[in-house]
């Protein structure tokens, strides 16, 4: 018998390529069929296998590095379904957090010359406890994180202790306040911060904080934002009125706002407050306030806003109605970025560049250097080449990135190490060739491309929203325009005609299947695509279009959670959920649906009148690449794995959904289902059939005694719903109600039982403790003896042995109660009691009843 070289992670099987010829012939001609329908053949589209032990599925995987890479990333798969015929498609190119790898020795055949050093990486990882955590392993972020965390650095395949990690940390101290002539509860209002506000996440979002601007915060309260802007070695100061009165008010490129307005109760002051903070804006004004909420009351009517029970003034915005106040007061657009966060912009071309921006992806920018510079960097060879690009390595690098974000040439301009390259290369043009010889010229293009779509996005929703154009073009697009598209004009035709392709059925469709393919969100086909709001900027342009058409009727969509393309409808659904990052079941508590073709909006609200619906498969809607994303996965699994749950339409409702997984001992703590820690009520249900006091008061001895047979772990009671469900229960299915005989034994009953037992080996004390807290069995899990009434019992033993995952089962006779168990092991141990001498039973450990 050949060992086959695979590796198992629960009930999936992998293995490479190389050792397909290990598998028995029926699981071999599955692969084969796979191949077939796939339409294509192993080692040059894909190389792991993974087989589905328990359904129709296999997937073809690549992994390109899988020799070189330590723990190489996935880069494509096929899921092919042989029941149905049918094959999906996801790539991993452009993510930044692909699926990787691990334990590769598992998975080339013996004689694979790579196998040693595979399996000594896998004991060093297995010896500093890398695998402890199988959530944190699945993801290349996560791993490489949790491999820093553990102290190590990996080269080759190798993992190599980190030096010591020296750093500064500390926060200034807190300045003690002063008078103000503002009313004197209005400092009240300044929190104490623990990460950046609202306004200031919203300027690094947009790429506002990249060192290019001065920042002044007016009414900075405690000056958090300020310092902490300041640590990160930005340019940045503030004032405030009571915790920064000495401070100098100066102007700056960008100035926040950031809740101020809404807590000044007199009109005027509220005005000059306004008024003054623009004047000192030279590029950028942020203005921010506190957004109306009805279902919330939160003081007593005072002026036009509230007095709170803390004597401090807050005016509550909508957001329609901010937009209006400041547009009527500064005679300037006032641009929605975030739910009560506006910008107006002083610097027109700077505006422009914005909307540019708002609408470009910007995956690019985000991912690791480019093979190009990591082989440089690799290189052993010092030709003159060589030289030459570590003497300008900074401006070049820089010039690369600067070629990618615009893609095209960048101008001389545009380019801030314009004195330094001339020196090096004589000229710009000259350097830009030296990176072309040597750069990916495929990286290129697909800058171009996404820069191209970018712009056509840009154009189609200004004209969809119909803008009042510009006076002129700022600078930097007008050479992106004449670079792409040779004129205005022909800009403008290009983005009027994906306008007007929102209207192609087919066209959304196609873009929406692309979009699934690349992990852009999940896919019913012929219906709709729903992907978390952070996906939106990465869709193909002409869904970019479409949900951009949505917002201009609703609203910022980034104010959403999941959005919902309906590919037939020309609808867009924006959902909002309660905690929707930090929970594993999010609750909804708004949808809205726009309809573009009535150009109108249906608005739900949920709460007391209707219930929040949970949203289920959150890991559908997300990528690799989001917060939580391996945990959520897990849950998910988890969750589908118990079989308890119908999900066809939205789901049960939250009441039926929390009450079924509580009557199956089951609860959620974070992102993980775990086991319930009460104690239920004995005549509760324990599988489908029975109860805990069935399991419990059963036996000639308990009925005799009338014991008090109580489990006192709540383990013991999880321990009998697991058996219940995993052995009793089919076997009820099958053969009818069961007569239980003897069932958990506490360690009271186990003293009034005259026969010999073994309460330290046969399972039946469950998870109790004996006096001194240790577990009576140490195999754990939980154990009954049971008959079928008018059954053969080798037939019932038979079929228990065949079809469930029990721990130990023994055998006395065939018109003999069996002893079945479920534990942790699922040892399969199968023992028959056969006579000694005197008549007394002899366990005997069998590979089969006949």
């Amino acid at each position: 018998m050949r060992l086959i070289p695979t590796k198992v992670v629960g009930r999936r099987t992998y293995l490479h390529t190389d050792s397909l010829s290990y598998l028995a012939a029926n699981t071999a001609a599955r692969v084969v069929e796979a191949e077939r329908l796939a339409g294509f053949n192993r080692h040059v589209y894909f190389n792991l296998v993974r087989i589905d032990d328990s359904g129709p599925c296999i997937s073809l995987l690549h992994y390109p590095d899988f020799a070189d890479d330590p723990f190489p990333s996935l880069r494509e798969s096929w899921l092919v379904d042989l029941d149905r015929s049918t094959v999906s498609y996801r790539s991993y190119a452009e993510s930044l957090n692909p699926p990787i790898l691990h334990r590769k020795e598992l998975l080339v055949p013996p004689d694979d010359s790579r196998r040693e050093a595979y399996a000594a990486l896998t004991a060093t990882a297995e010896s500093i406890g890398l695998f402890d955590e199988p959530k944190r392993i699945g993801y290349r972020r996560q791993w490489l994180a949790l491999v820093r965390e553990k102290g190590y650095r990996i080269e080759g395949h190798a993992l190599v202790p980190l030096g010591n990690d020296e750093s500064d940390s500390g926060a200034a101290d807190e300045a003690a306040p002063r008078h103000t002539a503002w009313q004197a509860s209005r400092h009240l209002t300044a929190l104490v911060r623990y990460g950046f506000s609202a306004p200031v996440q919203s300027l690094a979002r947009h790429g506002f904080l990249d060192g290019s601007y001065r920042l002044f915060d007016y009414g900075c309260g405690r000056g958090d934002d300020v310092r902490g802007l300041l640590e990160n070695g930005l340019t940045a100061a503030g004032w405030d009125p009571y915790h920064a009165a000495d401070n100098p008010i100066h102007a700056a490129d960008i100035v926040n706002l950031g809740f101020v307005i809404n807590v000044i109760e007199d009109f005027d002051e509220r005005l000059d407050a306004l008024t003054r903070a623009w004047s000192l804006a030279e590029r950028l004004l942020v203005v921010s306030v506190m957004l109306v909420n009805q279902n919330d009351p939160r003081g007593e009517r005072f002026r036009d806003g509230v007095m709170t029970q803390r004597g401090t003034f807050q005016k509550y915005f909508s957001q329609s109605e901010i937009r209006g106040f400041l547009e009527q007061v500064l005679d300037e657009e006032a641009i929605p970025v975030a739910p009560g966060v506006l910008y107006v912009f002083r610097d027109k071309d700077a505006e422009q560049r914005f909307l540019v921006d708002r609408y470009r992806s910007k995956v690019n920018r985000l991912r690791e250097p480019s093979p190009r510079l990591c082989e440089r960097e690799q290189r052993i060879r010092l030709d003159r080449v060589a030289e030459r690009y570590d003497a300008y390595r900074e401006p070049l690098d820089h010039l690369w990135d600067l070629w990618l974000t615009l893609g095209r040439k960048p101008d001389k301009s545009e380019v801030d190490d314009l004195v330094v390259l001339t020196e090096g290369f004589g000229s710009l043009s000259k350097a830009l060739r030296f990176l072309e010889e040597r750069g990916d010229q495929a990286e290129i293009e697909r800058a171009s491309a996404s820069r191209v779509a970018d712009l056509e996005v840009y154009f189609a929703l200004n004209q969809f929203e119909q803008r009042k154009p510009y006076g002129h073009l700022e600078r930097a697009l007008q050479q992106d325009v004449k670079h792409f598209f040779g004129d205005y004009a022909a800009a403008k035709a290009s983005a009027m005609a994906l306008l007007f392709q929102i209207a192609d059925l087919e066209a959304i469709d196609q873009a929406c299947r692309k979009a699934a393919e690349h992990g852009l969100g999940w896919l019913e086909t012929g219906q709709s695509l729903q992907l978390h709001v952070s996906l939106v900027e990465r869709l193909p342009a002409l869904l970019r279009v479409y949900v951009g058409c949505a917002a201009v009727l609703y609203g910022d969509y980034r104010n959403a959670d999941l959005v919902k393309i309906h590919t037939r409808s020309g609808k867009v659904s924006l959902m909002r959920f309660d905690d929707f990052e930090g929970q594993a079941l999010p609750r909804m508590v708004e949808r809205a649906k726009i309809k573009l073709r009535e150009q109108d909006v249906d608005y739900f609200a949920y709460g007391e009148q209707y219930e929040p619906p949970y949203l289920y498969h959150k890991s559908r809607y997300i990528n690799e690449e989001f917060p939580n994303y391996p945990e959520q996965m897990v849950f998910d699994q988890a969750l589908d794995e118990l079989g308890l749950f119908d999900w066809s339409g939205y789901g049960p409702s939250p009441g039926a959904f929390l009450a079924k997984l509580s009557r199956h001992r089951w609860s959620i703590e974070g992102f993980s289902l775990v086991r319930s820690q009460t104690t239920p009520d004995l005549d509760d249900s324990c599988g489908r059939y029975l109860t805990f006091r069935q399991l419990i008061e059963c036996g000639e001895t308990q009925a005799r005694t009338g014991l008090d047979n109580v489990p006192m772990q709540p383990e013991s009671y999880n321990a009998l719903v697991e058996l219940a469900e995993h052995v009793l229960d089919p076997v009820i299915d099958y053969f009818g109600m069961i007569r239980l005989t003897y069932g958990f034994c506490s360690p009271e009953l186990a003293k009034q039982i005259p026969c010999r037992i073994e309460p330290k080996l046969d399972q039946h004390a469950a998870h109790e403790k004996n006096r001194v807290g240790k577990a009576i069995c140490g195999r754990f899990g939980s154990a009954v003896d049971f008959i079928v009434d008018d059954e053969n019992m080798l037939n019932v033993a038979q079929w228990v042995v065949t079809h469930t995952p029990f721990d130990r089962l023994y055998f006395y006779g065939e018109d003999k109660p069996i002893h079945v168990s479920f534990g942790p092991n699922q040892d399969r141990q199968v023992v028959r009691m056969i006579a000694g001498k005197g008549g007394r039973l002899v366990p005997r450990v069998v590979t089969a009843l006949a």
